[in-house]
């Protein structure tokens, strides 16, 4: 159950998996904010979940995630309206773009579904624990990851290469990201555990759903579904994992794990790595710093 005093904040709430998430928990009574970049989608997402749920509180505010000077806009904006901040989902995401460089010069996948959220969620992250210090509610933090974190570049994160069009492949640079995702969600956890911190972090796999994310390779993915369509979820089911990750009361405590279909999944050995996970933290505090 989620208290009526909890506030959420989500980034791509619009639509998709994170609209149906913004209306669950609305729906259990938390203050939502929802953080887009299209706000115009944003606001008549809120105004679909206020016709069904009169009472809810949704507020909107702008946030491109490629962009590291609109996630500093955004963090600043929040900050200042003095709220706490019980539960961040870092939701938002491209998938499969084809190569290019975001306003900070690095690759997009892995700017917006990556460092975009990393940065983020260190601004963010005074306020959840202050918030779960004075309330003694525990933090949560969700990333959705992807069973695509399997399929990646054979380092898993190609550092050097990052930004290299010669060797961009636009599936591997989703999985990079993706296992990004999980690595960050890894090494946050442990770094808020050794601090005593009140906050749990965790990865999930929504599973597949044809959402807007699937815009670049649209064809191709209507396909595989026919194909594959016993796999797939529609955007409820698929945001079930996300809402079992984010309000469950038998996951007090439960950090650093991996959900999919509302259950702890084994990832790959890549994502299991504290070296990599270490060096991942490093290496986008650089590129952050580098980027000012």
């Amino acid at each position: 159950m989620l208290y009526s005093h909890q506030h959420f904040a989500q980034s791509g709430g619009a639509s998709g998996i994170g609209l149906e998430t913004s209306r669950v928990f609305a729906l259990r009574g938390a203050h939502v904010v929802i953080a887009a970049r299209n706000t115009e989608a944003a606001s008549e997402a809120r105004k679909t979940i206020m016709e069904k749920n009169p009472t809810a509180r949704i507020d909107v505010l702008k946030l491109d995630l490629s962009s590291l000077k609109s996630v500093r806009a955004f963090a600043d904006q929040f900050n200042s309206m003095k709220l706490p901040l019980n539960i961040l989902i870092n939701n938002a995401g491209v998938m499969f773009c084809p190569f290019q460089l975001s306003k900070d010069g690095v690759e997009m996948q892995f700017a917006t579904n990556h460092l975009g959220h990393f940065l983020l969620t260190n601004l963010l992250l005074d306020t959840m624990k202050a918030t779960a210090k004075s309330t003694g509610i525990e933090g949560r933090i969700v990333n959705l990851s992807s069973v695509a974190h399997h399929h990646t570049y054979p380092k898993g994160i190609d550092f050097d290469k990052l930004n290299d069009e010669k060797i961009y492949n636009d599936k591997m640079a989703y999985g990079q990201s993706k296992l990004a995702n999980l690595l960050h969600a890894n090494e946050l956890s442990r770094r808020l555990k050794a601090e005593g911190a009140n906050i749990t972090v965790n990865s999930v796999h929504p599973g597949l759903i044809m959402t807007n994310l699937m815009r670049h390779s649209f064809v191709l993915m209507k396909v595989l579904q026919v194909a594959t369509y016993i796999l797939w979820k529609n955007v409820p089911q698929g945001a079930a994992t996300t809402c079992y990750a984010g309000l469950n009361p038998q996951l007090k405590g439960v950090t650093g794990k991996y959900f999919a279909d509302c259950n702890v999944e084994k990832t790959s050995k890549l994502a299991r790595s504290e070296e990599l996970a270490k060096q991942l933290w490093d290496f986008s505090e650089e590129l952050i710093k580098s980027a000012k």
